[in-house]
């Protein structure tokens, strides 16, 4: 016996309508990233910046996630490689507490480190497993649409646990990245739905809730720390449980 498809009427409802076909992105929504990457580079940095105090390890991983982004972005617009974007991002936070991470074999050994460890702290969050459960019980495909190549993360995927996830479109797809309308419609064409029954959950406010709307999916912002945006006016959830509660 198969699994019911969409073509036979499979049908989630959702607090924002009934949907076909759900999207997600990967890094913060399906999986920790934020927990992996700080984790890992406590691991790899503790040596050069012994008796840092928790608050500053807070402060350390908050500036290599959150406050040098704009490097990510000048990966994505391929002017650096993933790994450069990652050894400038560890340069400005060490580099905040005054260490100076040096050329040649010192950032060669800390990038490797990093790279060697943090996969390993890759997992998804609780309320992951439980929706797509639900998803496969009804029979609504669903799928990632992410920033960052394919196979990259295909890899994270699969490392968390979440193979099942099979339907993954990378920026290097199409060579567009979010938001761009493009990438988010081919994932509802891998789906085989249509955008105005496809969701889209993302935990990046523009670029997943606003930039999929854009692109006439129900784009939802899963905005797990409870951010205040008073000009934000769309869908949003704490949790995915959110979805099928």
């Amino acid at each position: 016996m198969t699994a019911p498809s969409q073509a036979e009427g499979a049908v989630l409802v959702t607090p924002f309508g009934a949907v076909r076909g759900v999207l997600f992105d990967i890094d913060d929504t399906l999986v920790d990233l934020e927990y992996s990457m700080t984790t890992a580079l406590r691991e790899v940095s503790e040596h050069l910046l012994p008796g840092l105090d928790q608050a500053g390890w807070e402060r350390f991983g908050r500036i290599f996630t959150h406050e040098t982004t704009h490097y990510y972005d000048r990966y994505l617009a391929g002017e650096l490689t993933f790994n450069e974007q990652r050894l400038l991002r560890g340069r400005a936070a060490l580099g905040h507490f005054g260490v100076e991470l040096g050329e040649g074999e010192q950032s060669h050994q800390w990038l490797n480190a990093y790279m060697e460890k943090q996969p390993a702290y890759v997992k998804p969050f609780p309320d992951v497993m439980p929706l797509l459960d639900k998803l496969d019980r009804v029979g609504i495909p669903y799928g990632a649409v992410s920033n960052n190549v394919h196979d990259y993360q295909r890899a994270k995927l699969d490392g968390a646990g979440l193979e099942r996830v099979r339907r993954l479109v990378g920026t290097d797809t199409l060579g567009v990245a979010k938001p761009d309308p493009a990438i988010y419609l081919e994932g509802v064409r891998l789906l085989g739905t249509d955008p105005a029954h496809t969701l889209y959950v993302g935990d990046n406010r523009l670029l997943d809730a606003e930039g999929s709307t854009a692109a006439g999916l129900l784009g939802v912002w899963l905005n797990r720390a409870g951010e205040r945006v008073q000009e934000f006016e769309g869908n949003s959830v704490a949790s995915l449980q959110e979805l099928i509660a």
